[in-house]
């Protein structure tokens, strides 16, 4: 199988623009806190750097690195933590930034091992949001874009690694070895 870019969902101009209003949102419910941005890699790191600069407030930068796709397109529903924080977050506000939120399992489990640790709040920024039945329930206070079931990649997200430099964000397509044409995931 051969993977190629199929539709743009979502446009370089369209993203950088959504990134700033996400930015002045949280400035406002955040006034007079200093906020720890938790991005969730590799993902959301684009993301993340583009949000911290559009937030006019103090705020301090971490990262957790977890797995549960591996080479896949679809999630195992193990999740596995591969990078922890560096940081104490107890008694501070946490915003955790996630590149896509689809089963929710992975950010539910996110979200449980960081309330474990005593942060003052803890609020989710979620650049997509993946219209999918969700496996686990999960709170998106800020939500970049509505997608449809589609598998998506750019602006950080990947497949095998690959596409997160692109600056917007596409449909991926897989074109069957065996004359098939392209399918979409």
């Amino acid at each position: 199988m051969q993977a190629e870019l199929g539709e743009t969902i979502i446009e370089a101009e369209t993203i950088q623009r959504r990134v700033r209003e996400l930015g002045e949102a949280i400035t406002r419910d955040y006034q007079g806190r200093e906020v720890v941005l938790v991005g969730v890699l590799k993902g959301a790191a684009m993301f993340l750097v583009d949000l911290a600069r559009a937030i006019e407030l103090p705020v301090t930068m971490d990262f957790m690195a977890v797995s549960s796709y591996g080479k896949s397109t679809e999630t195992s529903g193990i999740v596995r933590i591969l990078k922890d924080l560096e940081e104490s977050i107890e008694g501070r506000d946490v915003l955790v930034v996630e590149d896509i939120v689809d089963s929710g399992l992975t950010l539910r489990y996110i979200l449980d091992y960081l309330l474990a640790r005593g942060p003052a709040s803890v609020r989710v920024c979620a650049l997509l949001d993946k219209q999918v039945p969700r496996r686990a329930t999960v709170p998106i206070d800020y939500t970049g874009f509505v997608i449809p079931n589609r598998f998506v990649v750019g602006y950080g997200l990947d497949y095998a690694e690959l596409y997160r430099n692109l600056p917007y964000v596409a449909e991926l397509q897989v074109s069957h070895e065996n004359g098939g044409g392209p399918e979409p995931l």
